[in-house]
């Protein structure tokens, strides 16, 4: 498979290349100076909504019902759902698989997509649609059940506050900032899922805490670590599959990312 980049795939390239290094250097600024981490705290948060969501969806297009959706503080975050069986590891696969791939599906559509605000539209939409169904009526409906009134709260807080940003994002942005956003975006789930990934299987190889890994070990008497490996080699199937994408020739929105078009 060839990565060779294409000539008029340059100027994505640029793009991506410079969201990256500066998602790479937020990370490393955070590790001597905490309070930078508040920077990118809320792309995040967006990650883990993106992330509960791939469990929420996958739960309803299985057949099963979903409870409640819940993002902490701490960038954590909790789906509670129906489910067993084959659509039971489903569930729990979603969320690292959906995250990777949700990321990748951004940076092919900067390559080969018209217009950023549709992406950037479509993401607050989501989120938005998550908080306000998952995150806040069905928690009600089912009178709280395994969630508490301050985990509810924190959750349409962030959601309806990443949901208008996104919305003002996409409207008002002057169109190569838009792309830069949605550049952003996407490398941060991708970075979010790969440092979330190595931090699940820290977990898994010296705690027996509560993860969608240990849960897969639960159904199905497999380690969880070997869950956690799985789930890194399809993320990395998928990623690899987007570069090819990305770097390939072929019919694009415009000449040029930075280009003043809607």
């Amino acid at each position: 498979m060839s990565y060779t980049i294409a000539e008029d795939a340059k100027p994505q390239v640029m793009l991506l290349a410079a969201a990256t290094l500066i998602s790479v250097g937020l990370w490393v600024v955070a590790w001597f100076i905490p309070a930078a981490a508040y920077i990118y705290y809320p792309l995040q948060l967006f990650a883990t909504f993106i992330h509960e969501a791939s469990h929420a969806l996958v739960a309803l297009l299985t057949g099963n019902s979903v409870s409640s959706l819940t993002v902490s503080p701490d960038t954590s975050g909790a789906v509670w759902s129906s489910g067993s069986g084959l659509s039971g590891l489903l569930i729990s696969s979603a969320g690292y698989v959906g995250a990777t791939a949700y990321g990748t599906a951004l940076l092919v559509w900067i390559r080969f997509g018209r217009s950023p605000r549709t992406p950037l539209y479509f993401s607050g939409a989501l989120i938005g649609l998550m908080t306000i169904s998952f995150g806040l009526l069905l928690p009600f409906w089912n009178f709280f059940d395994n969630v508490t009134l301050g985990s509810v709260a924190f959750t349409v807080f962030a959601g309806l506050a990443i949901t208008a940003a996104l919305f003002a994002i996409a409207r008002w942005a002057p169109i190569r900032w838009a792309h830069f956003a949605l550049a952003f975006l996407s490398v941060q789930c991708l970075l979010n899922a790969f440092f979330s990934l190595r931090d699940l299987f820290v977990i898994s190889t010296t705690t027996d805490r509560g993860t969608d890994a240990a849960n897969m070990a639960a159904a199905t008497g497999i380690p969880a670590v070997i869950w956690v490996v799985l789930w890194v080699a399809i993320s990395l199937v998928i990623i690899a599959l987007g570069i090819r994408l990305y770097a390939a020739t072929g019919k694009k929105g415009t000449d040029t990312v930075f280009e003043d078009k809607l």
